[in-house]
């Protein structure tokens, strides 16, 4: 009777964790930091793209410095690039949700890993994009985090992964940083808009978390 106890007890700890996560994740996400002086000039537009759980950042190809362009794959016809950012073992082995394992998503949210950029090329803007607009200074340090996020060779070059794309127009590199639980896609993303100065939540693991705040 007492061992039924202590394993009772026990499971009720581990269930614990996961409610404490969400329960915390919720508060943060729906704290927001960065808000707007009435005369900022917001003479510029990027977008918020989500296949549901994962968060992109859209952003139109002449809005990216040469320098950012320089090494990353497109060619004339394509005028938005997507940026997202994640695990490695995910990415590369979970094309779509029923290739799903719980060790892909384990070993994802618990353990170091390495990490890739999933960059997408678009020809045209979609409809169910969202809209955010930005100054050109905050653009400019959204160009920097993004770069700073790819991870470059002995001669300064990103790293693409050759042939690893799941499609024609999309393709990944090499990153900078591990994915946690603590440290996910959508995370990433939240972080691009706080180091930016752009509205943002305080923290957040999910993606509806910045698209309900731009929507």
């Amino acid at each position: 009777m007492k061992l039924v106890k202590k394993l009772f007890k026990w499971l009720l700890y581990i269930l614990l964790i996961p409610v404490t996560y969400g329960i915390v994740s919720l508060i943060l996400t729906t704290i927001t930091v960065n808000g707007k002086a009435d005369d900022t000039v917001l003479d510029k537009t990027i977008y918020l793209n989500t296949n549901g759980v994962h968060l992109d950042i859209v952003i139109p190809k002449k809005e990216l410095d040469n320098l950012f362009l320089s090494d990353i794959k497109h060619n004339t016809t394509e005028h938005y690039l997507a940026f997202g950012w994640g695990d490695e073992n995910f990415y590369l082995n979970t094309p779509t949700w029923d290739d799903l394992t719980f060790s892909t998503a384990f070993k994802a949210m618990f353990l170091k890993s390495t990490t890739l950029v999933h960059v997408t090329r678009y020809r045209q803007k979609h409809p169910d994009w969202v809209e955010v607009n930005l100054s050109a200074s905050e653009l400019q340090k959204l160009n920097t985090y993004l770069l700073n996020t790819f991870e470059t060779d002995e001669n300064g070059m990103k790293t693409i992964l050759k042939n690893k794309g799941y499609t024609i127009i999309d393709d990944f590199y090499r990153a900078k940083g591990s994915y946690s639980c603590f440290n996910t896609c959508n995370s990433w993303v939240n972080t691009a808009f706080k180091q930016s100065g752009l509205k943002a939540c305080l923290w957040t693991p999910f993606d509806f978390g910045l698209m309900n705040k731009y929507k």
